[in-house]
């Protein structure tokens, strides 16, 4: 199995215990993710001495305000890393409001046309901007993926432009039904699953900090409301994500 988007070092626990403890639960291969520049840094490093780790890079909309001259070039450069597999996770955040909506939108476009450059997919976090994402995607000619997916709204989009849509523990809670009806819709070769660790704990570990040991959960989960085998989802997800990320 594969955790698709994971904040390794945003966890308790030191690095390579987290990701032996996934190794023991079935989780091969893990995507941890940088937000902003020294966070891709990290990233990197995790990836070059961690087994089956790899990096997405990019600049979150809450820093959008913070982020200094030069910042989306340095992740491009970067992104040269062999290990860097995405540009993300980037987007709109109008729930939190950290950043001014304007400088936001800014910032995603930069980062949208560097991906668009160096062809590398796009790993996208939107909370309460429908609208805008959909419209700051439309002219993307490259992959797209919906992080933690939480907008029923652009399911139209997503199934109609081919995007991924990826799915965290909160698609596990019981009033998340919603998610789990769109998780019905996804078809089969652009579901994802990801922890988005330490947040998000699947309910049946809800009250933990998450880690990628724990999207065997929501990959269960994912599973029953689709009418699949968990072994046959589970070799669909790892097929998916090694043809969005280039994963060998």
């Amino acid at each position: 199995m594969i955790d698709t988007h994971a904040h390794l070092d945003a966890l308790d626990d030191d690095s390579p215990t987290v990701v032996e403890r996934a190794r023991e639960a079935g989780v091969r291969r893990i995507l941890t993710v940088g937000t902003d520049v020294e966070g891709c840094r990290r990233a990197l490093e995790l990836s070059e001495t961690l087994e089956g780790v790899f990096a997405i890079l990019g600049i979150h909309p809450h820093d959008a305000a913070a982020a200094a001259p030069g910042a989306v070039e340095e992740v491009c450069r970067l992104q040269g890393h062999r290990k860097a597999v995405a540009v993300g996770e980037i987007g709109l955040d109008y729930y939190r409001d950290y950043a001014p909506r304007d400088a936001q939108i800014r910032l995603f476009e930069a980062q949208l046309a560097m991906a668009a450059d160096i062809g590398k997919p796009v790993v996208i976090h939107t909370r309460a901007a429908d609208d805008d994402t959909r419209a700051a995607l439309a002219a993307f000619p490259g992959r797209v993926v919906l992080h933690c997916f939480s907008s029923p709204h652009l399911l139209p989009a997503a199934l109609e432009r081919g995007w991924y849509v990826s799915f965290a523990g909160n698609a596990t809670f019981p009033k998340a039904t919603d998610l789990r009806l769109a998780a019905t819709q996804v078809p089969a070769d652009r579901i994802l699953a990801e922890t988005d660790s330490p947040y998000l704990a699947p309910q049946p570990v809800r009250g933990r900090p998450n880690e990628p040991a724990y999207v065997m959960h929501t990959l269960q989960a994912l599973a029953i409301v689709r009418g699949e085998e968990p072994a046959e989802l589970e070799a669909r997800i790892e097929r998916n994500a090694a043809e969005c990320f280039g994963l060998p």
